[in-house]
């Protein structure tokens, strides 16, 4: 099974549309993760009826209509792994125990807000990934997403993809 994990797509203000680079990746993904920031519910839609499956969580600058539709944390079984999905987990600073305290029962974490990729694995084994993000690097040196595998309950492959500046 492949994973897109993306995050903070603020499309708009900070882009007017993903980057086709990260469609064609919706397209060939099993299953997309979106971990919030949306900022306008027709991105939504436009994954919903491009993705096999979407599983997203609304994130901070995320307004009603979106948070109608979306779950503050989503969860999902994925071929028998536990993911959780979450926009904000607070400082960088005590994460992993605070992570693993909040979410004992899941084996991959995905989160977002900060657009700093991210990917390590708690004291307990749990995994968190943070895709950065594909349309507002901020401070980072470059617009990412993430790829991954899932096959009898184990994570596997996980790539930080990097976008071209055009």
């Amino acid at each position: 099974m492949r994973l897109l994990i993306i995050s903070d797509t603020h499309v708009p203000p900070r882009a007017r549309d993903m980057p086709e680079q990260l469609w064609r990746e919706v397209d060939a993904a099993d299953v997309v993760v979106h971990a919030g920031d949306w900022v306008e519910v027709t991105l939504l839609d436009r994954l919903e009826a491009r993705s096999k499956r979407l599983i997203g969580v609304y994130g901070n600058n995320d307004g009603p209509p979106l948070r109608a539709r979306l779950p503050e944390i989503a969860h999902a079984e994925l071929d028998g792994l536990r993911l959780a999905v979450v926009h904000e987990t607070g400082p960088a600073k005590g994460r992993e125990q605070r992570c693993a305290r909040d979410f004992p029962d899941t084996d991959v974490l995905v989160f977002g807000h900060s657009h700093i990729p991210w990917d390590t694995v708690t004291e307990t084994g749990l995994r968190l990934l943070n895709p950065g993000s594909p349309t507002d690097r901020r401070r980072q040196p470059e617009h990412t997403y993430l790829t991954a595998h899932v096959s009898a309950g184990q994570l596997s492959d996980v790539v930080l993809h990097v976008i071209p500046r055009s």
